[in-house]
Order: C-alpha cells, then structure tokens, then sequence
C-alpha cells in the first residue's frame, strides 16, 4: 500500500474526530459556499480539488475518490483519499488509469460516468459477475478500502461529463440517503464547472504559446556578433502575452533589432502581436526611414487597420560605421529602455528617444537616438516581465536588472541570457517575458558581411 499524505494548507479546519454527519440546511449551504470559494479562487486544479476533499472530508465521509475522463476520453482514478486521525492521507496505489467506460454496463460508477445518473452502492453492488472493465475496478476499491457505503455522482461540465465524484463510508449504519446524493451532486457540479474553465485555459493558452512560437523568429547570422533571445510565458495558464521579440537583415545591410508588448494578457494579445510583428518588418525592409520615422508610420497604421488597442516597442538598426565602429539608432514608443552592459562592468540605460506608446496620439514628434557602441559590450533588450513586480517601484526592478547584468558581464551569452532571467524575474509577477541579447565584438575592426 502507498500512502502520501495531503499538504497541510488543505487539512480540514476542524479536529480529525469523528463528525456529525447530518447536516443541517445551513450547514450544507455553508459547504456549498465554501466550496465554490475554494474552487473559484485557485487556478491550480490539483490544489483546488484537494483543498475541496478537504472540506467533505471527515464531515461527510471517510473517502473520496475522483475519477476524471481526459479530453481524448481516458478514464483515470485521478484521488483516492481517506481521512482518518491523522489527517487526510492518498492512496496512491488505488490511483491511476481506468478501463473505458462501457455504455451498456448498469453499475453504478459506470452510469455516473455517462451522465446517466447519481446512485448509492456498496460492496455487495459489485460482487456479482462485472460487466465491465470499470466493475473489476469498483470491487477493488470496495475490498482495498473497506468502503461500505457509497454515493456516486457525476462530475459534469457545460457540455459534456469530466468525470465521477465518490464518497465512501467506512461505517454501515452510517449509509448515505437520497439527501445526501443530492448534496453530492451539487458539490460535484461545482467541480465541473471549474474543471471546464480549467481546460478553456489550458486550451487558450496552448493555442497562444503555439502561435507565438512560430512567430518567435529564428535570429539572423552577423559575422563575430554574439545574438541570442528567450521568451517566457505567464505562470499563470490563465494569462497568455503580447511578448515579442525579433531581429533580421534589411537590404541596406544594417540589422533590424525589435523589442515589443501587446497590452493584455490573452488570446487578443498574442493575436495582435503577430499582426504588429508582421507590420514592423514590411515597414522597416520597404521603408529606409530613421527609426522614429518606421515608428509613427505603424502608430498611424495600427489604429486603421488592427484592433490593438495599445502597445509598446523599440525599433532599432544596428549598423557599423565608415570607422568600423558599431553604432545603434533607436527609437521607443514607452518601453522600458535597452541597457547596455559594457566587458568593465559598467552599464548604462539608453532611455533617449522615448515617446509615446504606440496607439496613443500626440502632436509632440518621435524622436530617433543614435550611440557608438563599446567593444565586447552587451545590449539588452527585454519586456516589463523582467523587472515589474506588485511589490516594489519599477525603479528597484530596474536597478536589480542593472546589478546582476553588470555582474554577468564576463559569461558568455548564452548563460548571460539564462542567469539574468532567473536572477531579475521576479516571483510575483504574472506576465511573460521576451528578451533579446546582443554581445559585439572585442575587435572594432569586425564588420557585418
């Protein structure tokens, strides 16, 4: 037998002693609350569906057991929890996958899965010849268990049944009624309904991260140019980004860097941010404008022909110069702006050439920055991901990017782009993040072929 017994944080409020298991009105109302509360304020599936265990456990039983059909239509024993005085402990050899449901077995678990019906059982519900795969299963959790008395109903969504809810009495005098089904029912649709938004989530955000992995692009080749870039997505499965990065060749021969956020956070935002995306590079290859110039042409574009609403951005060129020398042109419609890191240590934030974010209109002109670039320096572009926490002022988050990039300035880029995102991201934030890292040569006389 395998046990694992249940974080601490979903334990019951009350003692582990035996309850009163006749609930008045009031009480179920009060556990159909408490319910609700715990499944609607957790993002978490596993967390929110044991902290719900933990709730009709011990009070109305000693087991509960959860089956759960995937989206492909596997049936899995997702719990198998008893209480007992020592708190809530899984059966961890009790969980697992499950045979098919059958449509013409009669047994109880079986029905409940189809939807057709709540029902009560026992051990003697099971002992006759199964008619399915899920019976065999059932008369090994009654005599695994020690379970006497069992109310079953059916975990469903707005559209379809997601599983099956069990409550199982070790005690035979204590049976459960049709009064309880019908608490268990309630409580079992509840769960539906937060499995079904877990899903839309799960759903909304794989369709996201697809997208924004496809247009993520490949980094473009400069010759003795280290170049590199990292997205991360939301923590939370219920927020999806706008976060982009991009860099490519234009037919001048200098080198488009882009650093870029949609506001929002779903499936609208990675939406608009592919369309900006695409806008940006034709701009920027069939227009040989300064930055500022490519900048106000997609403001005036956005707001005509996407349903973006607001966004910022860093269009620079990287370029060299008669001299040899690396130079950069940017210009930045209210990103955070790019720091530069140099080989000693030193850093500096380019924050010139700031304007207004784009989707905004202002008669004040944008403005392009021009800077020549160190030998061996390192230029980082990045999302507000990185550095914005509920916490503390943006200005902390800024300056602890600016100390851990100075102090990663001997690494190599690759752990540079790594180290800067696990030490700068901070714990509590909730956006993605986009980075774009770019290291120039420690001889100036390297050229761009």
């Amino acid at each position: 037998m395998t046990d694992t017994t249940i974080d601490a944080g979903v334990r019951p409020v009350s003692p582990p002693v035996a309850p009163a298991r006749a609930l008045s009105e009031l009480e179920r109302l009060a556990l159909l609350a408490d319910t609700t509360a715990q499944l609607i304020s957790n993002n978490d599936v596993d967390e929110a569906l044991n902290r719900v265990i933990a709730l009709v456990l011990p009070r109305l039983a000693d087991w509960a057991v959860i089956d759960l059909i995937t989206e492909s239509g596997d049936v899995s024993r997702y719990r198998v929890v008893r209480a007992d005085a020592e708190g809530l402990t899984a059966r961890e050899d009790l969980q697992g996958p499950m045979p098919p449901v059958s449509d013409a077995s009669l047994m109880p678990l079986s029905r409940a899965l189809r939807g057709v019906a709540s029902n009560l059982a026992g051990p003697q519900t099971y002992e006759g010849e199964p008619d399915s795969g899920i019976a065999v299963e059932q008369r090994k959790l009654f005599q695994m268990t020690g379970i006497k008395t069992a109310a079953i109903a059916p975990i469903r969504g707005p559209w379809e049944v997601l599983g099956a809810l069990t409550l199982g009495r070790s005690d035979e005098s204590e049976a459960f009624t049709l009064h309880d089904l019908a608490l268990l029912e309630d409580i079992a649709r509840r769960i539906g309904l937060a499995l079904e938004n877990a899903r839309h989530y799960q759903r909304q955000r794989q369709v996201a991260e697809t997208m924004q992995r496809y247009l993520l692009p490949q980094l473009p080749h400069l010759p003795g140019v280290g170049m590199t870039a990292r997205y991360l997505s939301a923590p939370d499965a219920s927020y999806v980004g706008g976060d982009w990065y991009d860099a490519f060749h234009l037919p001048g021969g200098d080198t488009a860097l882009v650093i870029g956020d949609v506001v929002g956070h779903d499936l609208e935002a990675a939406a608009g941010m592919a369309q900006l995306r695409n806008m940006i590079r034709a701009f920027t290859w069939s227009q040989d404008q300064p930055t500022h110039g490519v900048v106000q042409h997609l403001n005036e574009a956005m707001t005509q022909i996407t349903d973006v609403r607001m966004a910022t951005m860093i269009l620079a060129r990287l370029a060299v110069d008669a001299a040899g020398a690396w130079q950069l042109r940017w210009s930045s419609a209210g990103h955070p702006p790019p720091l530069l890191v140099g080989r000693d240590g030193l850093t500096r934030y380019l924050s010139e050439a700031n304007g207004l974010l784009l989707g905004m209109t202002s008669s004040h002109p944008r403005s392009e920055a021009c800077i020549t670039l160190p030998a061996a320096s390192t230029l980082v572009f990045y999302t507000d991901g990185l550095i914005e926490s509920r916490r503390q002022p943006l200005d902390v988050g800024m300056e602890n990017l600016r100390r851990h990039a100075a102090s990663l300035a001997h690494r190599d880029l690759d752990a540079f782009a790594d180290q800067l995102l696990q030490r700068c991201r901070p714990h509590d934030n909730d956006d993605d993040v986009a980075l774009l890292a770019i290291r120039l040569p420690a001889d100036t006389g390297s050229r761009a072929s």
